[in-house]
């Protein structure tokens, strides 16, 4: 897998466009984004636990469990969600719109919202939005697309990456915002992929699912979920080669990189996380299972206590300790150990002999990563989580205005 230039338009077959409507209020900002495919492709998405979701969610499930699109329109600025039978309404009014401007039935059509909750939508500022999507649709749309589905994201977030495999060469690409309501449990953002390989219903949604699995479900900045949380990947086959199939190579290749680049594209949300100062990777080992280990680093990734420790520099490893033995986690204190980069601050259970000035100059790296083992088990797991700083709070106490 070799990392190229663009996004969603990177592959084969694809077009995007994003524009401002007027929807964020008191913007000239980008606020619409549009992405199509030129032929009917393959689809499968992942999309948010919360109980509260946004009408988007249920209509793109419907399509997904169709398992045939060709298009997204995402909107910033307003999510759509908490508005009752007239929020789905608008969806389906949106998607009528861009369908009638491709030429397609309206659940080819996915939709996806995100901003501020409980405010209907503006539909007509929606349909400036996908009328203007529809007229500036090209294959170097992409870089647009991403900047306009951005909230309080400081930067776009866009990737690509091209894949050999038995016939040829394949290519995938993506765009995602988030920067707050980012915490483990789905994907906890908007992400579009795209890939112009061939690959069958069933199969996609497994490598999307696992994929998001491994990345998405495994971040953190402020342990809030979203309303409006979803991630699509559509696969058009324009690159040619036959279907992939589970257990083959070639759609082994496919799901490692579809893998690896939801990884960077989940590094990226948290390190543009809301006020964010410092990247973290949480490791633990040692535990019983991967699942096990997996809610140990959750319970630290996640920790408000650990997070403004992250903030002060401060190598406060009684807190990290702490969320690891209130995870649920069943393991031997005085077997537990733990690490800030090579420094060990506690050797089974207790303080190990350490400088303090060293490990709080580790912490004071932009990035650096914390180890915690809990014995001599074969369980693993990485989680990423970023600081809690004074800015997260001024960010969000003022985020309406």
């Amino acid at each position: 897998m070799m990392a190229i230039a663009g996004g969603v338009t990177a592959p084969k077959g694809y077009r995007a466009a994003g524009v401002a409507a007027g929807i964020k209020p008191n913007s000239a900002k980008l606020d619409c984004a549009l992405v199509a495919s030129d032929v009917p492709s393959i689809v499968a998405g992942v999309f948010t636990t919360n109980v509260m979701k946004a009408p988007c969610i249920a209509w793109n499930q419907q399509v997904c469990a169709r398992g045939m699109a060709q298009a997204a329109f995402i909107n910033s600025g307003n999510a759509n969600a908490a508005t009752g039978d007239r929020g789905l309404a608008d969806v389906k009014a949106t998607a009528a719109l861009v369908a009638a401007g491709l030429n397609l039935a309206p659940d080819s059509v996915c939709v996806c919202s995100t901003g501020v909750i409980g405010v209907p939508l503006p539909m007509d500022r929606i349909g400036n939005g996908v009328r203007g999507c529809l007229e500036s649709l090209s294959p170097a749309g992409g870089a647009d697309a991403a900047r306009a589905i951005m909230t309080t994201d400081l930067v776009p977030k866009e990737r690509a990456v091209e894949m050999p495999l038995s016939w040829g060469r394949a290519r995938l690409g993506a765009i995602a915002k988030g920067s707050g309501m980012i915490a483990p449990n789905m994907a906890t953002m908007i992400c579009v992929i795209t890939t112009d390989v061939s690959v069958a219903a069933g199969p996609l949604r497994d490598a999307l699912r696992k994929a998001v699995d491994a990345s998405f479900n495994r971040i953190c900045v402020d342990n809030d979920m979203s309303t409006s949380d979803a991630v699509l990947c559509f696969a058009n086959g324009q690159a040619g080669g036959g279907a992939l199939a589970p257990g083959t190579e070639d759609y082994e290749t496919f799901s490692a990189a579809l893998t690896e680049l939801c990884k960077e594209l989940a590094q990226d949300l948290v390190r543009d996380g809301e006020g964010a100062t410092k990247f973290v990777e949480i490791a633990v080992s040692g535990a019983d299972t991967n699942e096990n280990a997996q809610k140990t680093a959750r319970a630290i990734a996640t920790s408000t206590l650990c997070k403004t420790a992250f903030f002060g520099q401060d190598p406060n490893w009684g807190r990290i300790a702490c969320a690891a033995g209130y995870s649920g986690v069943a393991f031997d204190p005085a077997k537990a150990s733990i690490w800030i980069e090579d420094i060990q601050l506690m050797r089974d259970g207790a303080a190990a002999a350490f400088v303090e000035a060293e490990a709080a100059a580790c912490m004071q790296r932009p990035a650096f990563r914390i180890r915690v083992s809990l014995g001599d088990g074969p369980g693993e797991a990485t989680y990423w989580t970023c600081d809690l700083s004074h800015d997260y709070v001024a960010i969000n106490a003022d985020y309406r205005t």
